[in-house]
């Protein structure tokens, strides 16, 4: 990944890390500079990618990654608050904008402060029947995330993710698109947890490993 001010944070890394079904073809919404992708490169690389971002700058980062990472990603810059279009998709991941605070003076053109709500809605828009939905998000803001998930989707995994807290600071959420499967939530993970962040493991690599006696 090239270094620049937009750098990959542990949230990119664990949204990639949840899928445990391979997608023929992956919508990362808001992919910026292309952590997302590449990890799920990385985890699916006979999967067709595709991301937008309304961020130009952003999308020209991404396609230095992408070449660099030898990843053919199709990038298009587009809002997904706007985005109008019929494609849907095995897969789509979205890291949301979900932190409130003060527009940056830099980017005013980001998102911030979002409707999460109609952004979850707007993702979901482009999962295809039976196709899967991850997400990230603030442990504050899952109520309102769930809300949205709930009348659509089943097959609901919950992952927390702990920092400094003893409370989760982040949750993962996968969802299945017309599909009534209960509910799930796994144990939870340190943030900096090295079979995810350095090793390049997925969830599923990680719970096919446990021990059910133990």
């Amino acid at each position: 990944m090239l270094r620049s001010e937009y750098n990959t944070t542990s949230d990119a890394v664990w949204l990639a890390a949840l899928p445990e079904v391979a997608p023929k073809n992956v919508l990362d919404v808001g992919i910026g500079t292309g952590g997302v992708a590449l990890c799920l490169h990385h985890h699916f690389p006979d999967a067709k990618i595709m991301g937008i971002d309304i961020a130009q700058d952003m999308l020209n980062i991404c396609a230095k990654n992408a070449t660099l990472n030898q990843c053919d990603i199709e990038l298009e810059n587009q809002d997904i608050l706007s985005w109008s279009t019929p494609r849907t998709f095995d897969l789509v991941v979205s890291n949301p904008p979900y932190f409130l605070g003060t527009p940056s003076k830099k980017h005013p053109q980001a998102h911030h402060n979002v409707d999460l709500s109609r952004w979850i809605k707007r993702c979901a828009a482009r999962v295809c029947p039976q196709g899967y939905f991850c997400t990230i998000v603030d442990a504050s803001r899952l109520g309102e995330v769930m809300g949205v998930i709930c009348k659509s989707f089943g097959s609901i995994t919950l992952v927390p993710l702990f920092g400094a807290k003893q409370t989760a600071e982040r949750v993962l959420i996968r969802a299945r698109l017309c599909n009534r499967g209960g509910s799930v939530i796994h144990i939870g993970y340190p943030m900096r947890y090295d079979p995810i962040l350095r090793e390049g493991l997925t969830i599923q690599n990680i719970l096919s490993k446990i021990d059910p006696q133990c």
